[in-house]
């Protein structure tokens, strides 16, 4: 994904410190060298949206077979190979359009993550109320940072030491959990434990969206106070 940048907003500057940066774009990278002509960003980001339409309806046919929770798995490689590569791919061939491929990218992670979540809470797993937080909590911290990439120039694409690679995989890793520990409730009489697993992670995306926040108006009131 490229950013847009204008004369009147600073230029912007990509944050990624998560755990498996490094080695995610040694591998695209890898993959973009070998990508066909036919194959275009654009093409890639409709990949993208493919995968999280697999991964609701894996989620929601849950309830009809565990098996179908495969699907859901196989969605979240389809939608991490489309979300990650159609940026890269544009950049790798120098055919970037930033205004574009910002709108289109994030509108698309959006709607994305509103499939994932309320598969999930179509799910015999989660109740919808726990992922729609997350929703809430997602899509709080993304604002954050659209905004801060507007009056900061610097668009944080990680958290904590973890981005959307790593998120993917662990909820590829509970969906796992899913299959071998079934729907039944636990310990916690209507909340189950992957109730309390989704909360936690609502939880920590709406306390960081809060000190995301309060961190950057600090800079951004100590920034303005200094100009004359």
């Amino acid at each position: 994904m490229t950013l847009p940048s204008g004369p009147s907003s600073p230029p912007i500057d990509r944050i990624q410190q998560n755990v498996l940066a490094a080695s995610e774009r040694k591998l695209l990278n890898w993959l973009c060298a070998r990508m066909p002509a036919w194959v275009t960003p654009d093409l890639l980001t409709g990949v993208g949206m493919v995968g999280a339409a697999a991964i609701f309806a894996g989620y929601a046919a849950s309830g009809l077979h565990v098996g179908w929770l495969w699907l859901a798995i196989a969605g979240y490689g389809m939608q991490w190979f489309g979300d990650s590569m159609d940026g890269s791919l544009a950049r790798f061939r120098h055919i970037e359009r930033p205004s574009y491929g910002y709108f289109l990218d994030h509108s698309c992670d959006g709607l994305a993550t509103l499939l994932i979540l309320a598969g999930m809470g179509a799910s015999p797993y989660i109740r919808m109320d726990v992922a729609l937080v997350a929703l809430a909590g997602y899509l709080l911290l993304s604002i954050h940072a659209y905004l801060a990439a507007r009056v900061m120039g610097e668009f944080k694409l990680s958290y904590l030491s973890a981005g959307p690679t790593e998120l993917r995989l662990l909820l590829i890793g509970m969906t796992l959990a899913m299959m071998m520990l079934g729907s039944k409730p636990g310990y916690f009489g209507a909340v189950s434990g992957f109730d309390l697993f989704v909360g936690i992670i609502a939880a920590l995306l709406v306390l960081l969206f809060i000190i995301q926040t309060l961190s950057t108006a600090k800079r951004l009131n100590i920034s303005e106070r200094k100009k004359p």
